[in-house]
């Protein structure tokens, strides 16, 4: 997969987390996936479509998913994924997604995106890919999760 189509996915996360509050946010390992994603607890699906063309997977643990939204909510506690926990998470995604969006239009690569589909469960086997995707461990203060990279480019 060429760099200049996924830094700024992994870039976007780096630009809006601050934003949200957490202090240290960096990559951790990359690692190639096959074909399917598995659930860690909660993931956020997204597709893209036009110039950039493929699936995103935001894969988090529970625990972690509550941690971020209850930072993203200033510390408000979040003990359980019901639906404000839920859509902060879907938010969370949009954010970064949009972010990543302008940076492919500074490049003239226009990018339409699907809602963020957003499932709880460990059971969870999604593919984004027909083949290989790209898997960045993303860590954010004491928090981790993955954010899974199934694209290609159409120019």
């Amino acid at each position: 997969m060429d760099a200049k189509m996924i830094n700024p996915f992994v870039d976007a996360v780096a630009t809006v987390l601050p934003q949200l509050g957490f202090q240290s946010v960096e990559r951790g390992q990359i690692r190639l996936g096959e074909e399917f994603v598995e659930g860690r607890g909660v993931t956020v699906l997204i597709g893209l479509t036009q110039d950039v063309q493929g699936n995103l997977a935001y894969n988090f643990t529970e625990e972690v998913a509550k941690g971020i939204a209850s930072t993203m909510m200033m510390g408000m506690p979040v003990t359980q994924m019901d639906e404000m926990a839920q859509s902060a998470i879907s938010e969370l995604v949009n954010m970064i997604i949009a972010n990543a969006a302008t940076h492919f239009s500074s490049q003239n690569l226009l990018v339409d995106i699907s809602p963020p589909s957003l499932v709880v469960g460990e059971a969870l086997k999604a593919r984004i890919s027909n083949g290989k995707f790209l898997v960045v461990e993303v860590n954010a203060d004491s928090y981790s999760f993955e954010l899974n990279i199934g694209i290609t480019s159409s120019k």
